[in-house]
């Protein structure tokens, strides 16, 4: 927690109301009366806002969200300003009755005033009846002073900031009812045991309201930080990154290999030695084909047959010669 107990006395976080609005249940961190005005004691205003800190930081580091609430004049801008800077919701036009207590019709408006939205957005809204159009867009201006802050919550809150714990009276009083812890600016005028981490404050000044908004706005930062950082430890990925690590694991290797294909222009280092030429094929032995050897088997039959046919006319001439000689004997 960045801030000093000068930091509050500059911003005038000691002044308190007039004496005779002074309520007896804010005795404990009134420090004195002077010229018909309470002082607080900065001590343990210091001490509420260290508290406070502490608890809105572990609120938010375990998942909750913070809404933050003042509608009166002085705190409006500034309430906006600070849930701006941390992401949370708010609520700075007029506490609607039942937002925590009956969230469930709360919610439903909200639902229908989406609707709304997204028949503007695609130009629907345009197309119907003029006298119908124009009560429609009535209702979403009023819809918007509404849910102003609150169009992204989708449920109740784990912790509440209220600024002005007299005039948010109903506000506290339905979070003490629903069980949510309250850290509020309490002024002497207030009674500081309705809210679990009340913060001894101005709470009708500009500056002082937005010094103690700041420093409750860096311990919600500090929890966003913290979450986090407990979600990378954890490892909890995206889905898109989860189902591109299945793909990778289930695809074969040659698909793996061929998402990121080596350039076929790339050149080798200059420090490399070029790659040795390949040498020749050795001569290899002619191969015969099956059909030429049985061609060639068949050529050298028949010219193994080939002197048989002579063989046998000389057998069969030579009786004829035979009988030749026999008649020039007889």
């Amino acid at each position: 927690m960045n801030i000093e107990l000068t930091d509050l006395l500059e911003a005038g976080v000691h002044f308190g109301h007039q004496v005779k609005r002074w309520n007896p249940k804010s005795k404990s961190f009134v420090f004195d009366h002077r010229q018909g005005i309470s002082i607080i004691d900065l001590s343990k205003s210091y001490d509420g806002l260290k508290k406070a800190y502490d608890f809105l930081e572990e609120a938010v580091a375990k998942g909750g969200e913070v809404l933050l609430v003042g509608t009166k004049r002085q705190a409006q801008e500034v309430i906006r300003e600070a849930a701006a800077d941390c992401g949370m919701p708010f609520c700075a036009s007029r506490w609607l009755g039942g937002m925590l207590t009956n969230w469930q019709t709360i919610s439903s408006s909200i639902a229908k005033y989406k609707r709304y939205q997204k028949m503007e957005a695609d130009g629907s809204l345009a197309k119907l009846p003029k006298k119908e159009g124009s009560a429609i867009r009535r209702e979403m201006e009023r819809m918007n002073r509404n849910f102003e802050g609150i169009v992204k919550m989708d449920k109740p809150p784990a912790a509440m900031i209220v600024v002005d714990v007299k005039y948010e009276d109903i506000a506290v009083a339905e979070a003490r009812r629903c069980g949510i812890p309250v850290a509020a600016l309490v002024d002497t005028n207030s009674d500081p045991t309705v809210v679990d981490y009340p913060i001894p404050s101005n709470d009708d000044a500009v500056k002082s309201i937005r010094i103690v908004l700041e420093v409750l706005v860096e311990g919600i930062q500090a929890g966003l930080s913290q979450r986090q950082a407990k979600q990378e430890k954890s490892g909890v990925q995206t889905p898109a990154a989860a189902v591109a690590q299945e793909m990778v694991a289930e695809a074969p290797e040659g698909e793996v290999e061929a998402v990121n294909p080596a350039p076929d222009t790339a050149e080798a280092p200059e420090d490399e030695a070029p790659a040795p030429v390949p040498a020749p094929p050795a001569a290899q032995p002619e191969v015969v084909a099956e059909g030429e050897a049985e061609s060639a088997a068949v050529e050298a039959e028949k010219k193994a047959e080939k002197p048989k046919p002579v063989k046998e006319e000389a057998s069969e001439e030579a009786p004829e010669d035979s009988k030749e000689e026999d008649k020039k004997d007889s």
